[in-house]
């Protein structure tokens, strides 16, 4: 029982130890470039069918392993609109999961810490009139890299500004002429709970 007690009470006292989780949600601007996905014609361009920047948002679960290295999770959605001919044929969704290995400039419990970040995540690009629910869209694998600043406003809450690149294969909906790599830039805010 003893034992017990004691390994209740280690558990319980996580004030005494070094702040180490964090969960954040984080929204903002999602800016794309080299957005040309192609054509469904042998005489068209590769911007016959294209993409605009929209917004984004992330939900991220952090977690310190040493006074300058951590680790993140991360769940991001962004909203864009899949233009053809110059007009929008509807609103389209760019699902991200990821992982990111972060660097601090601060020691862990620091006030602000800046950080820098790099990553690898997945991306299911989701057309008009398809569901990512029902396994629809085209998947890609990417790169990411970054950084930005955490502020700590009390013990156990926080902010966060992002600056992130993410460097992805364009999506496969069977257009000819599709070239490069699709760049998309997060500028973010967000807060979170530090624990």
């Amino acid at each position: 029982m003893r034992r017990l007690l004691a390994g209740v009470f280690f558990l319980c006292t996580g004030s005494a130890w070094a702040q180490s989780g964090e969960l954040w949600f984080s929204a903002g601007s999602s800016l794309l470039s080299n957005t040309g996905l192609g054509t469904t014609s042998a005489t068209g361009t590769k911007n016959d069918f294209k993409l605009d920047s929209g917004f984004k948002f992330a939900l991220r679960f952090g977690f310190n392993t040493s006074d300058y290295m951590g680790h993140e999770m991360q769940y991001a959605y962004s909203r864009t609109h899949l233009i053809s001919g110059g007009v929008s044929t509807g609103g389209m969704a760019i699902h991200q999961g990821g992982y990111n290995f972060l660097v601090y400039a601060m020691k862990n419990g620091s006030r602000i810490r800046p950080f820098g970040t790099g990553g690898v995540h997945f991306a299911n690009y989701v057309p008009p009139g398809a569901s990512a629910s029902y396994g629809q869209g085209s998947t890609k694998f990417g790169v990411n890299y970054g950084g930005g600043v955490k502020v700590r406003i009390t013990d156990t809450l926080a902010l966060r500004f992002d600056l992130r690149r993410y460097e992805t294969p364009k999506p496969s909906f069977g257009l000819q002429k599709r070239e490069g790599w699709l760049h998309q830039t997060e500028v973010s805010a967000g807060a979170g709970f530090v624990f």
